[in-house]
């Protein structure tokens, strides 16, 4: 018992020299799994802040009444709406839904380097994001064009009120959540964030993860449905 304990805490050379015990090399040799048994996110913690998740609610509650107003309108246009989505381009909606969830698994992969203190890491995954967010951006203008050329507009009829009024302030959130995206890299530049004091970014992080959800919605709604 006593030689286990021995060999437990240091293990000695012949010359004298006192080794780091078994443990201790292996945390050293693994400095993430160290990092990551430091920075795991308290039990029952909510991730952000009061703020964030204010208006996270808040904007819920604008593209719920949105929804709202979409399936009052459906009910009482329903030919129309079931004729809608067949003018839409479901490969640009297809390529948008794709560039915002790859756009969420960065942000997490990046939430997931700054707990371990890769800030590196995180800056890179963050840039990721923002690439999608481009992606998605372009996609979208490209769509609103063929939509022009082909004789759509806000005022076409009711579907396509509806149609544009959800795509186009979604598209706005899109550019106002890569703008904090983009806060965030420069703050993680400057050191601002570390794996003890990333609350801001994981605000962010919150509200992204909104921005694609909401999508998520959107896209079966005014694309799919039929």
């Amino acid at each position: 018992m006593r030689d286990n304990q021995v060999s437990e805490v240091l293990s000695v050379d012949q010359a004298g020299v006192a080794l780091p015990s078994s443990d201790q090399h292996s945390a050293s040799a693994n400095p993430d799994a160290a990092s990551d048994a430091i920075t795991k996110p308290k039990p029952g913690r909510v991730p952000g802040n009061k703020a964030v998740w204010f208006a996270i609610y808040t904007e819920m509650t604008e593209f719920g009444v949105m929804f709202l107003i979409y399936f009052i309108a459906k009910v009482h246009s329903q030919e129309m709406f079931d004729q809608g989505p067949q003018q839409l381009n479901t490969l640009a909606g297809t390529l948008n839904t794709l560039a915002m969830l790859s756009s969420s698994f960065c942000v997490a992969r990046a939430m997931v380097a700054i707990r371990r203190d890769a800030v590196r890491d995180s800056i890179r995954w963050l840039w990721g994001t923002i690439g999608c967010v481009l992606f998605y951006l372009v996609v979208k203008i490209w769509e609103y064009l063929l939509n022009a050329e082909q004789g759509f507009s806000v005022y076409t009829n009711l579907f396509f009120t509806v149609y544009y009024y959800l795509t186009f302030n979604h598209f706005i959130h899109v550019i106002w959540g890569g703008g904090a995206i983009l806060w965030v890299i420069i703050r993680l530049h400057y050191g601002a964030y570390s794996a003890k004091d990333h609350e801001g970014m994981e605000a962010v992080a919150c509200y992204w993860h909104m921005i694609d959800l909401v999508w998520i919605v959107i896209f079966p709604l005014v694309y799919v449905l039929r």
